[in-house]
């Protein structure tokens, strides 16, 4: 059996207030693509499937448009839900969809009854644990909650005899989750505390032929066994691995057989700039990403007025702006009015403008002026 292991879709998400709508359906559907030339018996999509708990209606229509396409390519689909999809908006009507090959697992309750899948060797459970909420399924972090999870698969895994498989979606480690003296620390990667990845570990009795996971937007390898797929499309610039893909899962009589990569298409490059503003619009070594998603790192000493203006002149697509001036002081650590105390108006005045200005300080003229102000200023309070 050759399965496809991909997460994340996180359809409707923005990536800095861009759509991502066009760009995830060509993936998708490139992913689609790929099931049919590759021979893909099933996609394991391990959770937030939709980046919101109520999605628009242009989402739905790309989730079916996607689903569809991978039907029509000949696989069955198993997916699970994440921290940011509806368990309950997902799993609607999930009986009726698995009767068309596509399988919902959202409940907390059944995810130790699998899908069952065959091949020529016999049957392959599928357990989709859905994204757990440490209060309401016992335990006080999501490690224990997966623990008690992966006990439940145990279980019916030994039971039940067959190959297994299991989707979910956590921050899983392959370390030691540090400890703080005296008790637990609070480590958590957008919501979710770290689970230690041996949870998943299967027993001598119980083996577990592959853990698909999600969560984590990048791929990652915690064991041979154990993987991240990571998300289809970048979603922000804190995302560097600039690989986008899948992982391709064969199972044999004896369980895995082997995992290897599958790349898709990134639809546009993440791309950092830096420089000044006027240096970055005529640069020509950087003809070639004109078109990249842009964080530019402007180092000019002051602000540069519409600098996001002009370098969508030439970058139609910068999403961040950031102004990092060189050769500007390191910040002072003392508050604003231990800064302050005792000094003149004029010092003040200065200090000012060296703070909105990045580091520039008023010219001789501003100087001047602010003098000329300060000491009619002055002869008022005295004459009043």
């Amino acid at each position: 059996m050759r399965l496809l292991h991909t997460s994340d879709w996180h359809i409707g998400r923005t990536f800095h207030g861009h759509s991502t709508l066009d760009a995830l359906r060509g993936v998708l559907l490139e992913l689609a693509e790929a099931v049919r030339r590759e021979q893909v018996d099933v996609v394991l999509v391990a959770g937030d499937v939709f980046d919101s708990a109520t999605p628009a209606a242009a989402a739905f229509e790309l989730f079916e448009e996607a689903v569809l396409a991978i039907r029509s390519a000949g696989a069955s689909v198993v997916m699970t839900s994440g921290n940011h999809d509806s368990a309950a908006r997902l799993g609607h009507q999930a009986p009726f969809a698995a009767a068309g090959g596509v399988h919902v697992r959202t409940r907390a309750d059944a995810l130790d009854r699998p899908v069952e899948l065959a091949d020529e060797h016999g049957t392959v459970d599928v357990f989709g644990i859905p994204f757990l909420e440490p209060l309401l399924v016992g335990g006080r972090t999501h490690a224990e909650a997966l623990q008690r999870a992966m006990g439940r698969v145990h279980a019916a895994v030994r039971d039940r005899g067959n190959r297994a498989v299991v989707l979910a979606h956590c921050f899983a480690s392959a370390g030691v989750v540090p400890q703080a003296a005296g008790g637990e620390r609070d480590i958590t990667a957008g919501g979710l505390d770290v689970v230690p990845s041996a949870v998943f570990d299967g027993t001598d009795d119980a083996p577990i032929s592959y853990v698909a996971l999600g969560h984590l937007h990048s791929r990652m390898r915690l064991a041979e066994h154990v993987r991240y797929a990571g998300a289809p499309l970048h979603y922000s610039f804190g995302e560097t691995s600039p690989l986008r893909g899948a992982w391709l899962v064969d199972l044999d009589a004896g369980g895995l057989a082997e995992v290897r990569w599958l790349d898709l298409s990134v639809p546009r490059r993440l791309t950092e700039i830096v420089g000044a503003l006027d240096d970055l619009l005529v640069d020509r070594a950087l003809a070639d990403r004109e078109q990249d998603w842009i964080q530019a790192v402007l180092t000019d000493p002051v602000r540069q007025q519409d600098a996001m203006a002009k370098l969508r002149r030439r970058f139609p697509f910068v999403a961040r702006l950031e102004h990092r001036p060189e050769g500007v002081r390191p910040a002072d650590a003392r508050s604003y009015g231990e800064r302050t105390a005792g000094l003149p108006d004029a010092q003040l005045i200065a200090g000012f403008l060296e703070h909105v200005r990045a580091g520039a300080g008023p010219s001789a003229a501003e100087t001047r002026l602010v003098s000329e102000v300060l000491t009619a200023v002055q002869a008022a309070e005295r004459a009043a």
